[in-house]
């Protein structure tokens, strides 16, 4: 099918997007900090960044949700910088350490043909908000260079209107986080106490935008929105909130990640609370909150075992469909994990894709 950016390629629209981006850059408030940096004048916004795109890794990754893995691999391009601050980051070497490459427009541009020419089943853009008007153009020229992935948007979630409005009818998928239901615990775990009210405004908006996951023949995921929610110890990220949340605000019927890899890194490692691996019971009591709030559409994750290993068979938390012992994908430093297929509901895209596809 036809990704959503190749209309807004073919009427100029991406390019008038991405100049209205890059007037929110400088001063900036493409993200819901707002820092008013200069970040065209050569200053550093709270991501840590200026405004060449900052690069870390592109490459074929089999570890994401299998409609996006595939069997060829998500084309994702990791982005250094992030406009928040987790403490437990598993990737801050590049999210708060400054390492990356930068690059051009241009350069990126031919990143995204690279990874369609390896293929993969979709680009996918990891914490790219801060980078929004140089992504937009350098989408721009790749699509007129023959790129017609679908574009997956992979975002923590804390997005802000003004950047979702210059998305709209370009994302194909959105991949995004449902970190925290409590702002205490978002100050205290990223530096962020708005994050809970911002991102449920952002995954509302997301969920107006691209609806309901839907794949196509091979079962690869063309559009809608998948919410991934990081299990912590001790129940810190509010699993029941955001559950109750979803099925309240968003709908049943949208599609959840439950992701068990959390790990205690950098300064999380001494924190009271999180400084240790969830508990299988912990993982199994958040699972459980899914299916109370009627949330069967998704995936559930073996926990870590000891030593680095695939956990054996879990338990089926969401129904009858649930298929354990699919083959291990590396996901976190600490160890390998594997998703566990529990997709319940079949929304094929029409081989002709186009319109009547949404």
């Amino acid at each position: 099918m036809t990704p959503s950016y190749a209309r807004l390629h073919r009427d100029g629209g991406l390019r008038r997007r991405a100049a209205a981006a890059l007037a929110l850059q400088s001063p900036c408030r493409l993200c819901p900090r707002a820092c008013a940096a200069d970040r065209a004048g050569g200053a550093r916004g709270r991501c840590g960044t200026g405004t060449a795109p900052k690069v870390f890794r592109a490459a074929p990754h089999p570890g994401e949700e299998p409609p996006l893995s595939g069997t060829a691999g998500s084309g994702t391009v990791f982005f250094s910088g992030c406009g928040l601050r987790c403490s437990y980051c598993q990737n801050h070497p590049f999210s708060q350490g400054g390492a990356g490459v930068e690059i051009g427009c241009g350069d990126l541009a031919a990143v995204f043909l690279g990874l369609q020419a390896r293929g993969c089943h979709n680009i996918n853009l990891v914490t790219p908000s801060h980078f929004l008007p140089q992504v937009l153009a350098a989408l721009d020229e790749a699509a007129g260079a023959g790129l017609d992935l679908p574009l997956v948007w992979n975002t923590s979630g804390y997005e802000s209107p003004a950047a979702l409005a210059l998305l709209d009818g370009c994302v194909d998928v959105y991949l995004a986080d449902m970190r925290y239901d409590s702002p205490a615990a978002a100050a205290a775990y990223s530096d962020a106490a708005d994050y809970p009210a911002v991102n449920r405004e952002a995954i509302a908006e997301m969920w107006r935008q691209a609806g309901p996951l839907a794949v196509d023949a091979r079962g690869i995921a063309a559009r809608g929105l998948i919410v991934r929610h990081l299990v912590l110890p001790g129940g810190a990220a509010g699993t029941a909130g955001v559950c109750r949340f979803l099925a309240r605000r968003v709908s049943r019927e949208v599609t959840v990640s439950l992701m068990a890899q959390y790990v205690p890194c950098g300064r999380a490692r001494d924190d009271p609370v999180i400084g240790r691996p969830v508990t299988p019971a912990e993982y199994r009591e958040a699972a459980g909150r899914l299916a109370e709030n009627g949330l069967r559409n998704g995936w559930v994750q073996d926990l870590p075992a000891p030593g680095g290993a695939a956990a054996g068979r879990a338990a089926p938390l969401l129904g009858e469909r649930f298929e354990c012992n699919l083959p291990a994908v590396g996901l976190s430093p600490a160890g390998r994990i594997g998703y566990n297929h529990a997709v319940t509901v079949d929304r094929r895209v029409p081989a002709g894709g186009g319109e009547e596809a949404r």
